[in-house]
């Protein structure tokens, strides 16, 4: 990488201040690294001493020890500056603003590629990259105080690839952006011995060379300095600091300065790596952990949105869910474990894990609460979280709702009204020995339910309710705008809300799952019960035939028949009390035969002389896709026909 020096009176050595006054301040072209301004000097007695100053007559001990003190403050801003990067463009362009224009002109900075992370062995063979950060925007730290930056040494990337340092009292200097460094050869012998080189060695000049490409010339004398970047276990690049040809040449004790820099970019290199991967491992932690996508149930569209609270806390116990229920039932699950790390993340991935069992067992939401509470008791002593657990049945458009401390769900009517529920708030999950309760409310078609993490309401400059109501008014607000006989769509529904409340002052993770409610017709249901015995296929045959009749899909006749006999013949086998069975009409044809047998159904390949077993593998074969569900009472079996050709 190569860094554009900028002119700062009081900062550069005497000799080259001079002509630093005279010279024109201009904007600095696009290029392999941004010319940024040193680190703010610290005053010296005299107000116009540079911060690194050149060499002085040896009989001036007092100039001497001030220019040493000097040195040792540049350092100690320099590498605190370094410090402060987090990631790999950070910690080069720290590298690049502490030393431009006050130790160097320039500075390209070669990086090994791939970096190897933590004991990685590295890859063959040794490869350097120059590392580009030109594409990087400025802040007015990076300026001295103008908004602009002053230019000395201008760079540019010619058509080949190659960059390039031009000095505007020599000559173009092409440096080449890889360089593989050859095993036993000069570069390798300089990078091996860990300490910075004046480019005027014997060492420097014929690894210089072999890293910048033959072209590169470099300005004579001790204008440069090879550096290597060593690691905690490896090198892991190199920097070279370029002086122009009118200022003072590198002193001896610059080589200190130069080896202090070095090794303070190198540590945060492999600092910056190792954040890196475990940024990646968090990241692909938390998205295992959430569903990929949301499930399409009949009669209910969802969406949903999540954010953790910043990037350096990329982890976090917030967390939501959708889960099909048998009678196509849909079950809405949001929750939020307290903390954000790791742990809290485990935590969460095991009580969403609990929460899918517990629904597959159909139990009621109170008792789902319950059961998550004891989960939560048995993982530790403090392992608290809160939970909303709702579920939604389109058939009778009605949700049945139990809380566990989380803050309450807002319904969005159709027209514009938005209303924060009343549900019992009932204790976190973890606390122990607290019942919860379930209400039972009208879900009428049209209308969003709005479930959602405390990130969304709360932040340091409001509380929970003040907050949730902000959220409810524009919820009413965005509705209003589209009338009062559309619902806004959902989506641009979720994002909108985030785009008001969430982002900003918030210092939470935020989990958001919304639900639109469309419903299912009583016309578009079809509910019988049958008695367990011999005639009971043939009754549900003809049931079902009238049905799709009616709803003028006789098409479908002869597969839905076949289906429907073989698996009510399977559920009156094994029925004690009266089979259920239901049609559903929606975009596809959904029908569900419920027994008291807990026994689920397994498809099995029968033989040849085999009676039976045919049964699954037919519905296996005809239906778009089918199931079974174990419930409290029994099982669902169920299948679905697409009612398009």
């Amino acid at each position: 990488m190569t860094e554009h020096p900028t002119s700062h009176e009081g900062r550069q050595p005497l000799a080259a201040r001079s002509q630093e006054r005279t010279r024109p301040r201009q904007e600095a072209s696009a290029a392999s690294a941004v010319p940024q301004p040193s680190v703010p000097s610290v005053p010296t007695p005299a107000a116009a001493q540079a911060t690194v100053p050149s060499a002085a007559p040896p009989q001036d001990p007092v100039g001497a020890a001030r220019r040493e003190g000097d040195r040792l403050r540049f350092v100690g801003a320099a590498t605190r500056r370094i410090a402060r990067g987090i990631d790999l463009d950070e910690i080069v362009l720290g590298l690049c603003r502490a030393t431009v224009p006050t130790f160097s002109d320039a500075i390209l900075v070669y990086l090994r590629d791939p970096l190897p992370v933590g004991d990685e062995r590295p890859v063959s063979p040794f490869v350097l990259r120059l590392r580009r950060t030109d594409r990087l925007r400025l802040t007015d730290e990076d300026t001295d105080g103008g908004g602009t930056v002053g230019s000395g040494i201008a760079l540019s990337e010619s058509e080949s690839g190659q960059v390039s340092v031009l000095d505007p009292q020599t000559e173009v200097m092409p440096a080449a952006q890889l360089c593989e460094v050859a095993s036993g050869g000069a570069l390798s012998e300089v990078l091996r011995g860990v300490r910075p080189v004046f480019g005027d060695s014997a060492a420097a000049r014929a690894a210089l060379p072999e890293l910048l490409g033959g072209e590169m010339t470099v300005p004579g004398g001790r204008r440069a300095i090879l550096a290597p970047l060593r690691g905690r276990r490896r090198v892991i690049g190199a920097a070279v600091f370029l002086r122009r040809p009118d200022r003072p040449a590198f002193e001896p004790n610059d080589l200190l300065v130069a080896a202090q820099l070095a090794t303070h970019t190198a540590l945060g290199i492999d600092k910056a790596v190792l954040y890196g991967r475990e940024a990646y491992i968090a990241d692909e932690l938390q998205r295992t952990m959430l569903p990929e996508g949301l499930p399409q149930p009949t009669g209910v569209r969802l969406a949903s949105r999540y954010l953790p609270a910043a990037e350096t806390a990329r982890v976090g116990g917030d967390w939501y869910d959708a889960i099909p229920l048998p009678g196509s039932r849909v079950a809405l699950v949001v929750g939020d474990v307290m903390g954000h790390s790791m742990t809290s993340a485990a935590i969460m991935g095991q009580l969403r894990t609990t929460a899918q069992t517990l629904a597959g067992l159909d139990l009621p939401p109170q008792e789902v609460l319950h059961h998550l509470d004891e989960q939560a008791q048995r993982l530790g002593t403090d392992r608290m979280a809160t939970c909303l657990y709702a579920v939604y049945d389109p058939v009778s458009h009605r949700i049945t709702i139990a809380n566990a401390g989380h803050p309450p769900p807002i319904l969005l009517h159709l027209g514009g009204r938005a209303e924060v529920l009343r549900v019992p708030p009932g204790a976190p999950i973890g606390v122990g020995g607290v019942d919860f309760e379930a209400v039972e409310l009208d879900a009428p078609a049209g209308a969003t339910l709005l479930l959602y993490t405390d990130g969304l309401v709360e932040s340091r400059l409001r509380d929970v309710w003040t907050g949730i109501e902000q959220l409810r008014e524009r919820l009413a607000a965005t509705a209003q705008l589209t009338g009062p006989d559309h619902s806004p769509p959902l989506e641009a529904l979720c994002d909108d809300v985030l785009d008001v409340l969430g982002p900003g002052d918030r210092d939470d993770d935020i989990a958001l799952l919304a639900a639109r409610f469309d419903g299912i017709a009583p016309s578009d249901v079809a509910y019988w019960f049958l008695e367990p015995e011999d005639a009971a296929p043939g009754r549900a045959r003809r049931l079902a035939r009238r049905a799709l009749s009616r709803w003028g899909l006789e098409e479908l006749s002869d597969s839905v028949e076949l289906l429907i006999s073989e698996v009510v013949t399977n559920a009156v086998r094994y029925a004690e009390r009266p089979v259920t069975l239901r049609l559903l009409r929606t975009d596809v044809l959904r029908c569900e035969v419920g027994d008291d047998s807990p026994q689920l159904p397994r498809q099995r390949r029968a033989r040849d002389t085999d009676e039976g077993g045919r049964g699954l593998f037919l519905v296996n074969r005809l239906a778009r896709r089918w199931g079974a569900t174990r419930l409290s009472t029994g099982k669902v079996v169920w299948f679905e026909i697409s009612t398009r050709p």
